[in-house]
């Protein structure tokens, strides 16, 4: 576990490598749903990378810009949480909406709701709590979560591929993915003594100095 906590987002990056060998693979035989499930599944990977990868520091940001946090590399965003939220929660959710693509809308409703929510967080409340332009995770959101967003608007609706259950499960289980699976969970696991705690590189660049891990 300890080595998943620190590397499940690189473990990530080599997954979207292999979905997207497995879309070129199947190209010709997937619908334009299944295929924008499986990007979509891609676009969480490369997102997550930018967030605590290449940039990195959103676990910095969302400590000390959301949550004014005195200790940024542990609370209330740990390791441990962010394995859980990311990967029992954001892997498994986008994998099955990606797995049972038609046969399952109402959960595709529901990843695309959260990629929605993480395009408005990164490209305006982070930017605008943190007095900022730019912050870990808001380019990936708008080159990839948000062309997924109107593909999956565009395709549902041409394909009429939902009925009313699939609106009322996939917004209901979207917003509860949002605030539970996301929000909430930040808040039930937040342990100031917890061992889980950020590699430097994680933070914002002025609270590195403070940081001794």
């Amino acid at each position: 576990m300890k080595f998943l906590r620190k590397h499940w987002f690189d473990i990530g990056g080599f997954l979207s490598i292999l979905v997207l060998g497995f879309i070129y693979l199947n190209f010709k035989t997937l619908t334009n749903y299944q295929l924008l499930m499986w990007l979509s599944l891609t676009s969480l990977f490369f997102h997550q990378l930018e967030e605590y990868r290449f940039v990195g520091t959103f676990p910095g940001m969302i400590n000390t810009v959301m949550y004014k946090s005195k200790i940024p590399d542990r609370y209330p965003l740990n390791t441990n949480t962010s394995l859980y939220i990311n990967v029992f929660i954001g892997w498994l959710s986008y994998f099955i909406a990606a797995l049972f693509a038609e046969e399952a809308v109402w959960l595709g409703m529901a990843t695309i709701m959260v990629s929605l929510g993480n395009t408005i967080a990164h490209t305006i409340v982070f930017n605008i709590k943190g007095k900022t332009i730019y912050n870990a995770g808001q380019l990936t959101s708008l080159l990839f979560f948000a062309p997924c967003i109107y593909f999956f608007i565009k395709i549902i609706d041409e394909d009429n591929l939902v009925i009313t259950k699939d609106f009322l499960i996939g917004i209901l289980l979207g917003i509860a993915l949002n605030i539970i699976g996301v929000l909430k969970l930040i808040d039930w696991m937040a342990d100031k003594n917890t061992t889980y705690i950020f590699d430097n590189r994680n933070l914002l660049t002025k609270d590195r100095k403070n940081n001794i891990s």
